[in-house]
This record gives C-alpha cells, sequence and structure tokens, in this order.
C-alpha cells in the first residue's frame, strides 16, 4: 500500500521530536518525497551544530541531494512540520522542489518564538532602509568574475 500526505508528515513530526527532546534545536522536521518514496530526511539542528542554516528543511534538501548526487530535486516534495521560514523558502526553490506540505502556520511558529515576520518586512524595504547595511563594492572586478564563470566551456548551469 502506498503511504499517504499524512504518513510523510508524521515521518517529519518523528524526526523533529527526536531532534528536539535531544535538545538539538526547535520543533522543525522535514521530509523529501519523489515517487511516494522519501528520499531525504532532516531536522532542526541549529543548537548542536551551531549553525543557523540547519534548519530542518536544509537538512532535508542537503540529504536528499546527498542521497541523490544532484542538486535538482524537481518532481518532489517536502513535508515540513512548519511552513517554511524565508531561507528555507528560498531554498526549497533553488532545490527546484515541486510542492510543499506543512503542518503548523508561521503565525503557529511565532506564538513559540520562532518569529520571522521581521525577516520578511527587511524584503519589502530599500537597501538603505534595511538593518543589515549593504553596499556594493569591487563591482567592475565582481563583473569580470561573473563574465569568466559565464563563458567557462564545461559550466553546468544551475
Amino acid at each position: 500500500m502506498a503511504a499517504s500526505h499524512e504518513d510523510f508528515m508524521r515521518r517529519a513530526i518523528e524526526l523533529a521530536r527526536a531532534s528536539m527532546e535531544a535538545g538539538n534545536g526547535g520543533p522543525f522536521g522535514a521530509v523529501i518525497v519523489r515517487e511516494n518514496q522519501i528520499i531525504g530526511e532532516g531536522a532542526n539542528h541549529v543548537i548542536a551544530r551551531n549553525d543557523p542554516t540547519a534548519h530542518g528543511e536544509v537538512m532535508a534538501i542537503r540529504d536528499a541531494c546527498a542521497r541523490l548526487g544532484t542538486f535538482s530535486l524537481e518532481g518532489a516534495a517536502i513535508y515540513t512540520t512548519g511552513q517554511p521560514c524565508p531561507m528555507c523558502l528560498g531554498a526549497i526553490h533553488w532545490a527546484r522542489l515541486s510542492r510543499i506540505y506543512y503542518g503548523f502556520r508561521i503565525s503557529d511558529a511565532a506564538a513559540i518564538g520562532f518569529d520571522d515576520s521581521a525577516i520578511y518586512a527587511q524584503f519589502s524595504l530599500p537597501e538603505s532602509q534595511r538593518l543589515i547595511p549593504a553596499q556594493e563594492i569591487s563591482r567592475e572586478a565582481a563583473l569580470s568574475l561573473a563574465s569568466d564563470y559565464a563563458s567557462l566551456p564545461n559550466r553546468i548551469p544551475y
């Protein structure tokens, strides 16, 4: 019998709970599924790894890509305990995942101390008004690097 959406979400919750109870990070776990098979799993390890990017979704993407030997997860879906934060949403798009299924909402995460609203608000502001200043420097040298990359004969586009 084929696994159901609930089965995949149950696995994401199991991963999150085990990691959370071990003190690795928050209640965030994820599985990546293609053709009704789990191809990647991950849980939040921000605290355990001292890595602010070690969210459940990112860990699952890393796991799936390593298992498959590819950077594209096109045609796969992610099941995640919480609606993805801005970073994870970006990673999901870069990995070319085709669908997102989530358990609790961003507002639910905010209620337990994971409030992404300030980050979302930053994206809509002009660069000059953001909390973290950004400034363009060495544009010509950086453009030269980009041009060199674009002309590599064996470049693999992604």
